[in-house]
């Protein structure tokens, strides 16, 4: 779709696209769905722009209300009548978006739920409570009953949870590093955990990006280090074990780049180091949920599951024991 700006100021102002709001061209503006007359990419909606300016605009194909079943394999930490706790692997959506309408966990689970799981929580994603990002594996929870669905949102809403994720980062925060001390919202617990409590919201440039922002909602995160790799005094990584109080976007990579220590793998918030090829080249942000337990919303009784770490994280794990 070719737009011309009709008056000079901001991008999404002074394009008018027939059928498209403001807020709604902004958003695909951020999504990268528009490019100038020499097919640069153009993401940001306030650049100033004068009369006659000419941009190409394309909308992603509209995502189906109701996902189509697909036969995918699943793995299942456990099954009842009332839910399923599956161990999703990294690269799998949870449910469509534009431009992943296929291959989702959502898509899988209705092949695998049949009618149990259609309508509850909602058609476009049905029975998903929570979700982990696409590039993180690891266990959710899923509701087939609109009864265990509103059980699970309750304790979620409460952080009434234990929810336990395993990650590679770069160095190893330190409690006896004045500099980590001395950061606003970290405190010291015992047996090793670090309290990190930073609010986060979008970022204020990047859209796409979250950040500790003043402000923001409220995001509690505790971890330890479980493993260092490399020489004792600078170590190239370290396995952190991580324990979410509340469940953020992007949580535990926004508080652990916060802290200096981003995700070995982080395509957006780490950044290349100098490093052994398997840390340097590992293709997704280094990060597992290990371990969801949970109080069964129809029985009452605790549910715990725990998930070993993926083949790609054991093989860099192996990699970086080797320093």
């Amino acid at each position: 779709m070719r737009l011309v700006a009709l008056r000079a100021g901001r991008l999404d102002a002074a394009l008018s696209p027939e059928g498209i709001s403001r807020s709604r061209l902004a958003a695909l503006i951020l999504a990268g769905a528009l490019t100038d007359e020499s097919e640069n990419l153009v993401t940001n909606p306030a650049l100033k722009v004068k009369p006659g300016a000419s941009f190409t605009l394309r909308p992603p194909a509209p995502v189906p209300a109701a996902p189509a079943p697909e036969a995918i394999a699943l793995s299942v930490a456990h099954e009842d009548a009332h839910l399923i706790v599956v161990d999703k692997p990294a690269g799998m959506v949870v449910h469509p978006a534009p431009g992943a309408t296929r291959g989702t966990l959502v898509a899988a689970l209705l092949h695998h739920c049949g009618a149990s799981l259609s309508g509850v929580g909602g058609v476009a994603r049905p029975g998903i409570v929570h979700r982990i990002d696409k590039d993180t594996s690891g266990l959710l929870v899923v509701a087939k009953t609109d009864a265990a669905h509103a059980g699970l949102a309750v304790q979620f809403a409460a952080h009434d949870l234990e929810r336990s994720y395993l990650a590679v980062v770069w160095g190893a925060p330190d409690r006896a590093e004045p500099r980590l001390a001395g950061l606003k919202g970290v405190s010291f617990e015992p047996e090793g955990w670090i309290r990190v409590e930073a609010a986060i919201a979008r970022h204020r440039a990047d859209r796409k990006r979250m950040a500790v922002v003043a402000g923001g909602r409220r995001a509690v995160t505790r971890l330890r280090v479980e493993e260092r790799f490399g020489p004792a005094e600078r170590p190239v990584a370290s396995l952190i074990r991580c324990r979410l109080e509340t469940g953020r976007t992007h949580q535990i990579r926004v508080h652990l780049t916060a802290l200096g220590h981003p995700l070995v793998g982080d395509p957006v918030y780490g950044r290349p180091r100098p490093a052994p090829a398997c840390a340097r080249d590992f293709p997704r942000q280094a990060l597992h949920a290990a371990t969801l337990g949970f109080v069964h919303p129809a029985t009452g009784a605790p549910v715990r599951c725990e998930s070993p770490v993926p083949d790609d994280m054991a093989a860099l794990l192996a990699c970086l024991r080797a320093l």
